[in-house]
C-alpha cells in the first residue's frame, strides 16, 4: 500500500491496494479485477485470502478476525469493513 494510502486509510484508498493485491496474486493488471465481483469468482483459494488478509493484517496494523474475507466477499465491501475497523481500534 503507499504511504498516501496507507495515512489516509480511507475506503477508495483501501480499495485501490485490494485490487493491486488481488490482480498481484492472480498475475493480471489491476485493471481487471472488478471491485463488486466475488473475490471467489476470480477462483482464489482459501490459501490466497489468508494471505491477503495476512498483508492486510500487517500494512494497517490491525487484528483482523479471519472471516472477514468471507463476511465481505467482494474487494468494495471488504474495503469498507476495513474502514469500519480502522475506525472501531482508533
Amino acid at each position: 500500500m503507499s504511504d498516501a494510502a496507507i495515512a489516509s486509510r480511507t475506503a477508495e484508498g483501501l480499495r485501490c491496494w485490494l485490487a493491486d493485491c488481488v490482480a498481484s496474486h492472480l498475475g493480471k493488471p489491476a485493471g481487471e479485477v472488478a471491485t463488486d465481483v466475488p473475490l471467489s469468482s476470480y477462483g482464489l483459494d482459501s490459501v490466497y485470502v489468508l494471505a491477503i488478509a495476512s498483508e492486510l493484517e500487517d500494512d494497517l496494523d490491525l487484528s483482523l478476525d479471519p472471516t472477514i474475507m468471507w463476511d465481505n466477499p467482494t474487494i468494495d465491501a471488504l474495503s469498507e469493513a476495513l474502514v469500519q475497523e480502522l475506525a472501531d481500534n482508533t
